[in-house]
């Protein structure tokens, strides 16, 4: 990401506006997940964030999926938006702004964006002819497809052939200014792998793309000629201005861009890359509007080495994962053992034995053994020799100093898998040190002082990982801050509000000698592995 966001005293980020043709998958889980994180990450910085996410809820897939069920498409449409939100409320995602594509708001920005572009000249109406795959929303070129004309992103859906006149956006006018985008702005699109995709795919050099559909009933009309509905992508993109839209606004482009516009990260799957990395910034720059910071697409989660998908049925059901072994367990497990930006399999047995071994055993028990420790030896309350900690000469201390800036730099790069092992790295090594020094033996031995120091050393390893982590899981780094007798709620987005007390909290130092501890009490529950998730 581009390091000016440090900079800036506002950092908005998107997931996708998930497309409601049937109820959330994992894949869509973990995009939210990671942008949660980055809210959370960058609103312990002192920023004001704003996190954006919602549904895209027009489109022919939308319709057939609702006929099929026998409802109304709006009726479809609220039926799975309230299974969105009522999952991203059981992993803990803390949006801000949840924006459906039917918001009659939303109408009002799309026609007032689409008008800008027509005036440019760069809509036209003209004819479209190809192979189409419903549940992309998109034409196909016949060497893309599978044997039959199954499409490669759905392979047990067959393409249409389409012959229809459409009206096009004259994407190919702006080849040029989109090289010299990623030229000038080499961090734009994210990771390395993606941005080489999007070269290579321009380089080829880009067509006009259709903007409109006939014989749809389910969306937005096209201002110039109400017999044609707008592609859903050219609708659904627009969401993201929708949503900056405060409530008591009037829904226009002006309003919605004056505060949080552009946006610092559109955070997306690979698969949807080409329409926000090409597609929307040249819209963008024709309806003459800066364009967003930077695009991060992420890797698909596979089960058995296939990718998930609502269409191939071989979904792994969130809503089941979540009340089996909790949000945090879901949560870390996805952005500890995924490198973000790759592909990653799903595999139970490892996610059990994973969560037992970093959470469970290391930190927790790290925790608990050494609070029933100074319970024992000093009543209960930090030893005075907190006061010293920060200065102590010793390993453990030796690698807790640099975890702090180690761990910032890691989530500012969205290198989740690495943030959460420099984070273990140092609890691991609390667990070596507290071994190695048996504070037990000394205390009888009469090295109270000694015994002090390493059991506030240790504490204060705990502390300074339950912080880093809280990004990432909430509610356990508030059971820990909890027994450590800090007075917090990982969980309460209004944390920003009180951050004096914890501004110096993501460095080494910050526990009070004296402070009243709290009972110890495992923190993190070892997990059994039972029959397999439902799929």
């Amino acid at each position: 990401m581009d390091s000016k966001i440090i900079e800036k005293n506002r950092f908005a980020i998107t997931t996708p506006l998930y497309y409601v043709n049937d109820l959330p998958h994992v894949g869509s889980a973990y995009t939210t997940i990671a942008a949660d994180v980055l809210a959370r990450f960058w609103r312990l910085q002192g920023k004001s964030v704003l996190l954006i996410t919602g549904t895209d809820e027009h489109g022919q897939k939308i319709q057939r999926a609702a006929e099929q069920a026998g409802h109304s498409p709006q009726e479809h449409c609220d039926q799975i938006v309230a299974g969105f939100k009522s999952l991203w409320q059981q992993l803990g995602i803390k949006h801000d702004r949840f924006i459906r594509t039917t918001d009659p708001r939303h109408e009002a920005i799309v026609k007032e964006f689409f008008q800008r572009v027509w005036d440019q000249g760069d809509i036209y109406l003209g004819r479209q002819e190809g192979w189409y795959c419903v549940s992309c929303e998109e034409f196909k070129e016949e060497r893309d497809l599978l044997d039959d004309h199954y499409c490669p992103v759905h392979p047990n859906r067959q393409a249409e052939w389409r012959d229809e006149q459409n009206y096009f956006f004259r994407l190919s006018r702006y080849q040029k200014q989109l090289e010299a985008l990623y030229t000038e702005r080499p961090n734009f699109i994210q990771p390395e792998i993606r941005r080489n995709e999007v070269l290579n795919f321009v380089q080829q050099g880009l067509q006009d793309f259709s903007i409109s559909r006939v014989n749809l009933d389910w969306g937005i009309p096209v201002p110039v000629d109400p017999a044609h509905t707008l592609y859903v992508w050219f609708d659904a993109l627009l969401g993201y201005v929708t949503a900056l839209l405060e409530p008591d606004c009037a829904p226009t482009l002006e309003s919605a861009l004056e505060t949080w516009w552009p946006i610092n990260l559109h955070l997306i799957g690979k698969d949807i890359l080409r329409f926000h990395a090409v597609y929307w910034p040249a819209m963008l720059m024709s309806a003459g509007l800066p364009i967003p910071d930077c695009v991060f697409g992420h890797g698909f989660l596979t089960k058995d080495g296939h990718k998930m998908g609502k269409t191939l049925g071989n979904i792994l059901d969130p809503v089941a994962l979540v009340n089996r072994y909790s949000a945090d367990a879901v949560r870390y497990y996805f952005l500890k053992e995924i490198e973000f930006g790759r592909d990653g399999d799903f595999n139970e047995t490892r996610f059990v034995n994973i969560l037992n071994a970093d959470l469970a055993n290391d930190l927790g028990n790290l925790l608990n053994r050494t609070l029933k420790m100074v319970h024992k030896y000093f009543g209960a309350q930090v030893p005075a020799s907190a006061q010293t900690v920060a200065g102590l000469d010793n390993p453990l201390a030796e690698k807790g100093r640099d975890l702090g800036d180690r761990t910032h730099q890691a989530y500012h790069n969205l290198c989740f898998s690495e943030a959460c092992e420099a984070i273990l790295t140092v609890v691991r090594a609390g667990n070596k040190y507290i071994d190695e020094q048996a504070p037990w033996s000394l205390y009888k031995q009469g090295e109270h002082l000694a015994v002090e120091e390493i059991l506030c050393t240790v504490l204060e390893s705990v502390r300074l990982a339950a912080y880093l982590l809280s990004p990432i899981t909430p509610a356990l780094s508030t059971k820990i801050y909890e027994q450590l007798g800090f007075s917090v709620n990982f969980n309460d987005q209004r944390l920003i509000d009180v951050t004096a007390p914890f501004s110096n909290h993501s460095q080494w130092g910050a526990l009070p000698p004296g402070q009243p501890l709290g009972e110890p009490n495992p923190v993190f529950q070892r997990l059994e592995l039972l029959e397999a998730v439902p799929l």
